[in-house]
């Protein structure tokens, strides 16, 4: 998860990964030429994930277990529901809404401007370090997709549903392990026109060494029945290949900067974007967002730094204006990007 991280990347790694864009600085966030960005939201405490619901307003979880609404231009958000187990994922299916939280899922009813019939749909998932992270609905409805992190660092897991990607169905029977070896796959969406389910992915805290800084953060494509090295296989940082015994192991689309916190992603205008949440103590890696451009074939042909500036950036939205909005953890502020 977000709060597990340590020293970022080497100086060789950093430049082969990321390269910086020229950039114009509003309100203290910096984007490239031809951007803008300005505030759509305030009065936020910890915002992990956003999605607009069935009445045009857009649902926010808040870190401290609530769920509210906001538009643009909003100060106090309205909250409308309470109790919720450190909420980090958020999908709607028509008027219903899905909260991923601590070792569960619970789905809620929208009804005359209420959320009502909360109910706990799947519970019992392992969590420890890391818990259950973003939900997406799959295109068509008929299933959802869940980001289930490892209960430690590096560790041989006993509960098969531990540091994978899962599938279930709206009414939470019929679960599935899509994918494995995922430390954190904490940020899911689905690439429009390919269908194509990506995964942002946090990887070990305990490989560092002198100078080299490891592993990398990575962006994957989620196929059924696929693995993904964790723990005995990581992304090295400073090759950008995969090391330790990698037999079997599903290459990732793209190599992110270690220890940033690679979290909350969505598609827009063509690209992946990634919210990199940072470190604690450190301002020196992450608190960005990432832009990955994408090859038809599904992996990255560069990565680069869109936006920096941000406390701790971790929820991204498309808005229905064509925006790109940056839920900023750290400041309880939502952010809009657009262009000029």
């Amino acid at each position: 998860m977000r709060r597990a991280v340590a020293v970022g990347l080497c100086a060789a790694a950093l430049a082969a990964v990321l390269t910086l864009p020229a950039t114009g600085t509003r309100q203290g966030i910096s984007v490239p030429p031809g951007f803008r960005v300005g505030t759509f939201a305030r009065g936020l405490h910890d915002p992990t994930a956003m999605a607009y619901g069935p009445d045009g307003r857009i649902y926010v979880t808040q870190d401290g277990g609530s769920l509210a609404a906001i538009r643009r231009g909003t100060r106090q958000p309205a909250v409308l529901v309470r109790g919720l187990r450190t909420p980090l994922g958020l999908a709607w299916r028509g008027r219903q809404v899905f909260v991923s939280e601590q070792g569960r899922l619970e789905r809620l009813t929208l009804r005359g401007g209420r959320l009502v019939d909360r109910r706990t749909i799947l519970k019992g998932l392992p969590f420890g370090r890391h818990q259950q992270d973003s939900v997406v609905v799959a295109p068509g409805g008929k299933r959802l997709y869940l980001g289930s992190g490892s209960t430690c660092d590096a560790c041989v897991e006993h509960d098969a549903r531990s540091a994978t990607v899962l599938s279930l169905r709206p009414d939470g029977s019929d679960l599935r392990v899509v994918a494995r070896g995922l430390r954190n796959p904490y940020g899911l969406a689905f690439q429009p026109g390919s269908g194509r389910l990506y995964a942002s992915v946090n990887g070990q805290d305990e490989l560092d060494r002198k100078g080299d800084p490891e592993p990398a953060e990575l962006v994957v494509v989620i196929r059924h029945g696929a693995f993904f090295g964790w723990p005995r296989c990581w992304p090295n940082a400073r090759t950008l290949r995969l090391s330790g015994r990698c037999g079997g192991v599903a290459r990732p689309a793209a190599y992110l900067e270690p220890h940033s916190s690679a979290d909350g992603i969505a598609f827009w205008r063509g690209d992946l974007f990634v919210a990199e949440w940072g470190q604690y103590l450190s301002n020196r890696f992450g608190r960005r967002v990432v832009r990955v451009a994408l090859r038809k074939n599904g992996t990255a042909s560069r990565a680069t730094t869109f936006a920096s500036g941000f406390s701790h950036p971790l929820a991204l939205l498309v808005d229905r204006r064509g925006g790109l909005l940056v839920a900023d953890w750290g400041r309880g502020v939502v952010y809009r990007i657009s262009r000029r």
